[in-house]
C-alpha cells in the first residue's frame, strides 16, 4: 500500500515561484538535490499538474550528457525510470517516455491507486495538489524550505486550506534550506 505525498521547494512565506513564475531561487544545492534522490528511492509513481510536468520533462535528456554532475545523472535516471501520469485539460499530449495523460482528476480513483502501489505516489503542482488536498487522500506533505521570502508568487497550499500536521522529519542543509516531513490526521 502506498502513501501520497505532496511535496515543494519554496521560500519561507510559503511560495514556490514568485509572482513573475521565477523559482530559480529555489535550485536546489548539490547537497539537498542529494538527499532529495535518496528520499526520491521510495517513489513508485509520479503525478503532475501541466505546468510542472512541463518544467520536469527536461529530466528527459538532463544529466544524459557528458560529464553531468553524478547528482543530476542519477535524477535523471530515476526519472525515467517511473512512470509519470500528468492530469491535464489543455496539454494536447505528453513527450516523454512512461508518462499517461489524464484529462480528469478523480480523487476516489486516485485514492484507489496509490493504495495499489506498492511505494511512494507524489503529487506535484499546486493546482493539482490542492484537489488531493481538500478531498483528504494526501498522506505526507513534504516542504523544503528556502532561506528567502519573496512576498507574493504561487503558493504551496491554497490559502483556504486547513489541515493538522505532524512533524515526522526534518532536516538542516549548510545552505540554510530545512526539510520538514508532516503526516495529515
Amino acid at each position: 500500500m502506498g502513501r501520497l505525498v505532496y511535496t515543494g521547494i519554496g521560500s519561507l512565506d510559503g511560495f514556490i515561484a514568485d509572482e513573475n513564475g521565477d523559482f530559480e531561487w529555489a535550485a536546489p544545492s548539490t547537497e539537498v538535490h542529494a538527499f532529495i534522490n535518496r528520499r526520491d528511492q521510495a517513489v513508485a509513481l509520479e503525478l503532475y499538474g501541466p505546468r510542472l510536468y512541463e518544467v520536469m520533462k527536461v529530466w528527459e535528456t538532463f544529466g544524459t550528457e557528458p560529464g553531468a554532475h553524478h547528482v543530476e545523472r542519477d535524477y535523471g535516471e530515476a526519472w525515467r525510470g517511473r512512470d509519470k501520469i500528468v492530469y491535464s485539460t489543455t496539454l494536447p499530449e505528453v513527450a516523454t517516455a512512461r508518462t499517461t495523460l489524464e484529462r480528469s482528476f478523480d480523487p476516489v480513483a486516485v485514492r484507489a491507486l496509490v493504495d495499489r502501489t506498492d511505494g511512494d505516489v507524489t503529487i506535484g503542482g499546486p493546482d493539482l495538489a490542492s484537489h488531493a488536498l481538500r478531498a483528504g487522500i494526501v498522506d505526507r506533505v513534504e516542504y523544503y524550505v528556502v532561506p528567502v521570502v519573496i512576498g507574493n508568487g504561487t503558493r504551496l497550499l491554497p490559502p483556504d486550506l486547513r489541515l493538522q500536521l505532524e512533524l515526522v522529519d526534518e532536516h538542516r542543509f549548510q545552505s540554510g534550506v530545512v526539510f520538514l516531513s508532516y503526516e495529515t490526521s
